[in-house]
């Protein structure tokens, strides 16, 4: 065989994108979820409104929800700390419009009605992709009992396939919340009840 059609192909780092999501727990029993979205260039980038030098931010933008624990966004705020324009920092006011939306099933859809195509930046509207599913990580586990349980649980549904109304998931968390509501026992899962649950899966594939 030809060493030349073995060989790996040599790379050269052009851009880089980083996305960095934190929750936070507040003392007034609210949640604040935070966002931030860096573009980077590895060499000097010409644009139409100015030139960005190699390793310096093309795009720096944050955005902020402010969530209580059913999901329920109480406040939102979005900047523009480095952008391509003059105007990008212009449509940072129209993410106040995200106050009253549930991070649920359906969350894409209504943050395309609102911050999507020319209402909205871009970037920043992708954003609010992986800050939802840190809303859900972040909430996940805080307050396992009562309402807060069943809030959860609704707010999880049909958000992918695992978590589809009809699954094995739901099935089996509405199980586990309907004992231990009923014997005091925790809605966690045992070992072995895990175990069961992969087993099933893997039979399914």
């Amino acid at each position: 065989m030809n060493d030349s059609a073995t060989r790996k192909p040599t790379r050269r780092l052009l851009h880089t994108r980083h996305i960095v999501c934190n929750g936070y727990e507040r003392s007034d029993g609210l949640f604040d979820i935070e966002a931030r979205l860096t573009d980077i260039k590895a060499d000097t980038a010409d644009l139409l409104y100015k030139q960005v030098p190699a390793g310096e931010p093309l795009h720096d933008l944050r955005i902020t929800l402010t969530i209580d624990a059913k999901g329920l966004i109480r406040r939102a705020s979005a900047s523009t700390d480095t952008g391509p324009s003059p105007y990008c920092a212009q449509i940072n006011a129209a993410y106040e419009s995200l106050v009253g939306v549930r991070i649920a099933a359906g969350f894409r859809k209504q943050v395309k009605e609102r911050v999507g195509g020319k209402h909205g930046c871009t970037h920043l509207t992708e954003l609010l992709g992986p800050l939802a599913t840190t809303a859900l990580q972040t909430l996940m586990g805080i307050r396992p009992g009562g309402s807060d349980a069943d809030a959860h649980i609704a707010q999880m549904i049909d958000t992918c396939h695992a978590w589809r109304a009809d699954g094995e998931v739901v099935r089996f968390v509405r199980k586990r919340r309907d004992q231990a509501s009923g014997n005091g026992e925790s809605a966690i899962a045992s070992d072995a009840e895990k175990s069961a649950i992969v087993a099933r899966s893997l039979s399914d594939v």
